[in-house]
């Protein structure tokens, strides 16, 4: 693309050229300086998507086929001369827009309102030191650090780099990532994909590291000048998807009634006229047209309630993914244990050393047999933290905001950088005595991290990585100060002291020095490297990872565990989190590298531990659950895990630790990386479904009890029992209140204890079905009886018999829809206010339909005895009968099929 003439072109320009053109050095700005900047450039973010205009949003709720059928049915009444009716359906339509559009608007205002839980942040260089800021505060001129698994923040300009490879697939479309370089170019008209010493804002860091000078913020990047930012979160949902297939078949199957009553009444010598209105009537019955509205506000509301849990809810579909999760497959590391690695133990020299220290703090004793030793008298624990230092490319800085110890980049090399400052080194000082000749970052494929550095007239390699890795390349021993030949038996103890470490659930990593070297290894490099020892990381388990698995367990979740440890480490950290029991299964990748995916389906029922495994490992063991089927949640913080996080029915990212790779490929992000916030965020997810479920059921019950009242009537030769109107009256100022208020029904006690089979994750299970017909037959025939005594009479009071039933018949209703197996009378009253609240606001909506001129007039009603009331009380209750009677059932033989423990 072609660069803005207002804009440098940058990537011609030299470093030094860059540094005089922004006022910069390579110390970095001052804070003062910073602010100032910031007043003249502002915050370094993107605009925000507009909102859609009120008339657009309000033209928005006419966009349905419930919709469509509405206006057709108040047109054709129009047509009829009912022009009273046609006025009710035009204006019950009209208030029903005014209301979704400001549903709709609280429910974008609800999603807008979490984004300020999610703060990307940038380490940049102020007044000569790395400090953690929001990237929202970058300027042009500051110098950014950026490394592996983040997003960058800003356009910059590369400083200086090590292997720093770019995915640019957000801006340029090429899933390639791109490896980057300081060189500068002379022609100014290249590609973003091809001006190798750029860096741009949104594109994701694969492998390496590097130092940028920023040269663009906000709109000034080359995403900003684009637009191509998504800020906006998707409402096209499965869920949604589903509610549509069903209103449709629904339609169609109330269409196919229509006509054929349509077809019966002409035969039967009835008028064009009263079976046009009968159709009419029919149609309008079945819409249950407060459903749109009911879904936006439970989604919303239940979104919002699990980001108050600390679960952050990106895409939509999640919510209905988490009412169906039956495996979580999490990651060790972050979210079974803190994600505080530290070097705990030292092999080397055929001795163990102890490692004290608090967290990151750079400070520590190293403790031999009970008593504190000399680094300096030690030249095996030299070379280790030697090579411990120039293999670890994380960061580790104080926060004066936390007052405490913070890592940038990965644990492991985190833990391994603190271990050689314990040890005396420094990085930046051992870099500049030996500089790096080429680097190959760790990979999670080849499980080692290798560099090579020149130290006068040698290079040296020093390898760290998998202890079955790095072994492979040695074929001697630093013991005494020297090198020496590693006889079978050496390998042999050294592979029982690698046992006896990971038993303990140590994280186990082997360092490995070859002098001489020429280049880095390959899978073809001979045995060349000296074994020099052993570094034992310990990673403490969460204190509440115990109780959470046994909640999920209990909740019918099974847990299994996911990590590129050991398999002896992995059993001990799964043991003790509860996830490993007797007669369970471990899998190493090894062996998962020679199963075939239905044979992985096959085995993958007792195993509750996957060891030694890649990313490719983790798409394959996510396969073959989901072709199991299985609903798979997996849990993961680093850039290999984003596959694996796509890959997953749900995927679950960490908040504070995770890199923005993951959170980007992400379903939900846990703010606090707590595990019992998934099973929290699972919890809110039934909770949610079954609420969704409850409302449909409430809607469609009512609806098809409508449907076999008016169908029935027909059959048995009466006039139509209920108008046009009295069918919106019922089905938007009735049900428009009861839906809201079940809408927002507290969740049931001990909803993860309930037993869930593959029938009942369905939106409309057999369960659903059996309570729609029944409830819509006992109003039908209710109703059908009670208007029987008025259908020869005056044609006001049948129709006023009929719509005063089917409302009573609604409220006793959506009582009993707030549980499928509680008694109304075991359930508190009071524990949903809204509810209570909607049953007064419609009992008086009621009075006016039948007690006020106006309400007579648009709803031909006419005012009822108290006898008359009395009769419909009486017939109405009979739902909460049947109801109850069916749920003591349903508990009978609930309490014969317990779930089992898995």
């Amino acid at each position: 693309m072609s660069e803005n003439n207002t804009r440098p072109v940058w990537h011609t320009q030299s470093v030094e050229e860059v540094f005089s053109m922004l006022g910069t050095d390579g110390g970095g700005l001052s804070a003062n300086e910073a602010e100032i900047r910031l007043k003249k450039y502002g915050e370094n973010k993107l605009p925000e998507t507009k909102p859609d205009s009120l008339a657009l949003v309000f033209l928005r709720q006419f966009e349905s086929p419930l919709i469509y059928v509405l206006i057709a049915a108040g047109g054709i009444v129009l047509m009829l001369g009912e022009a009273i009716d046609a006025g009710v359906i035009f204006a019950v339509l009209f208030i029903n827009a005014i209301i979704g559009s400001v549903q709709e608007g609280r429910a974008q205002n609800t999603l807008a309102s979490l984004k300020k839980f999610v703060e990307t942040r940038a380490t940049v260089l102020r007044d000569g030191r790395e400090v953690i800021i929001p990237d929202t505060g970058l300027v042009p001129g500051d110098i950014i650090v950026v490394q592996e698994g983040e997003r960058v923040p800003a356009d910059a300009r590369l400083i200086s780099i090590r292997n720093l490879r770019i995915s640019e697939a957000a801006l340029t479309g090429e899933s390639t990532p791109v490896r980057k370089t300081t060189d500068t170019p002379t022609w100014e008209e290249l590609a973003v994909s091809e001006r190798r010493n750029m860096i741009f804002r949104g594109t994701h860091i694969t492998t390496g590291t590097g130092r940028a000078i920023v040269v663009g913020t906000g709109l000034n990047t080359e995403i900003g000048v684009i637009a191509k930012e998504i800020v906006s979160i998707s409402s096209d949902v499965p869920l949604k998807i589903e509610i549509g297939r069903l209103a449709r078949l629904i339609i169609f199957i109330t269409m196919f009634i229509a006509s054929a009553l349509f077809t019966v009444g002409i035969m039967a010598g009835k008028g064009v006229t009263e079976m046009f209105l009968t159709v009419v009537t029919l149609s309008v019955s079945v819409i249950p047209e407060g459903l749109p509205i009911v879904l936006t506000i439970v989604l919303a509301t239940g979104v919002w309630r699990m980001g108050k849990r600390n679960a952050l809810v990106k895409k939509m579909h999640a919510v209905e993914a988490l009412g169906q999760v039956d495996i979580l497959a999490v990651d060790k590391t972050g979210t079974l244990t803190r994600n505080e690695m530290v070097v705990q133990k030292i092999y080397t020299n055929g001795k163990f050393f102890k490692v004290g220290g608090v967290g990151y703090e750079p400070h520590g004793e190293i403790i031999l047999s009970g008593a504190e030793v000399e680094v300096a008298n030690h030249t095996e624990l030299l070379l280790l933290g030697k090579i411990s230092s120039l293999c670890a490319n994380a960061r580790v800085l104080w926060s004066e905001e936390t007052n405490q110890w913070n890592v940038s980049g990965d644990p492991t090399e985190a833990a391994m950088l603190v271990l050689s400052q314990k040890l005396g080194f420094h990085k930046d000082v051992l870099e500049n005595e030996s500089p790096i000749i080429s680097e190959m970052p760790f990979d999670y494929n080849l499980k080692y991290h290798a560099v090579l550095n020149r130290e006068g007239d040698t290079n040296v390699l020093s390898l760290a990585g998998a202890p079955e890795i790095i072994l492979d390349f040695c074929n001697t021993i630093y013991i005494g100060g020297e090198a020496v030949n590693l006889s079978e038996k050496m390998r042999s103890e050294i592979e029982s002291v690698l046992l006896e470490m990971s038993k303990e659930g140590l994280r186990v990593i082997a360092l490995a020095t070859f002098r001489g070297a020429s280049d880095l290894p390959n899978t073809t490099t001979p045995p060349h490297a000296t074994f020099v020892g052993f570094l034992g990381m310990h990673d403490a388990l969460r204190v509440e990872v115990a109780s959470t698995v046994m909640r999920a367990r209990e909740a019918g979740v099974r847990t299994v565990m996911i990590t590129g440890d050991h398999r002896a480490t992995a059993e001990s950290i799964a043991t003790e989190a509860g996830i490993f029991k007797e007669g369970d299964k471990i899998l190493t990748g090894r062996e998962l590298d020679i199963m075939s995916p239905e044979e992985l389906a096959s085995a993958i029922k007792n195993v509750s531990v996957f060891a030694r495994v890649t990313p490719e490992h983790k798409i394959k063991i996510i396969r073959a659950y989901k072709s199991a089927g299985n609903i798979v949640a997996m849990t993961g913080d680093g850039v290999n895990d984003a596959p694996s996080l796509s890959a997953a029915d749900l995927g679950v990212s960490m908040g504070v630790i995770g890199t923005e790779v993951a959170k980007s490929a992400s379903d939900i992000v846990l703010l606090d990386d707590n595990l019992n916030s998934i099973i929290s965020a699972i919890e809110e997810g039934r909770s949610i479904y079954k609420t969704i479920k409850k409302v449909i059921l409430y809607l469609f019950s009512t609806s098809a009890g409508e449907v076999l009242t008016i169908t029935g009537a027909i059959l048995l030769g009466y006039m139509v029992p209920i108008l046009p109107a009295q069918i919106i009256w019922l089905n938007f100022v009735t049900d428009g209140f009861l839906d809201v208020s079940l809408a927002m029904e507290p969740k049931e006690k001990d909803i993860l204890l309930e037993k869930r089979s593959k029938e009942s994750r369905r939106l409309v299970d057999r369960l659903m079905y059996t309570r729609i017909i029944i409830m819509a037959s006992v109003m039908a025939v209710g109703t059908l009886y009670l208007f029987g005594d008025y259908a020869y009479g005056e044609p006001a009071k049948a129709w006023t018999i009929s719509l005063t039933l089917l409302a009573v018949f609604q409220w006793f209703n959506a009582v009993n829809c707030r549980s499928h197996k509680l008694s109304i009378f075991q359930m508190n009253p009071f524990s949903n206010l809204y509810l209570l609240g909607a049953l007064v606001i419609v009992v008086l909506l009621q009075m006016f339909a039948l007690y006020t001129s106006l309400g007579q007039k648009l709803l031909h009603t006419v005012p009822l005895s108290p006898s008359e009331w009395g009769t419909i009380f009486a017939i109405a209750s009979s739902i909460i009968v049947v109801e109850e009677i069916r749920k003591f059932i349903h508990r009978i033989h609930s309490a014969k099929t317990l779930r089992p423990v898995i």
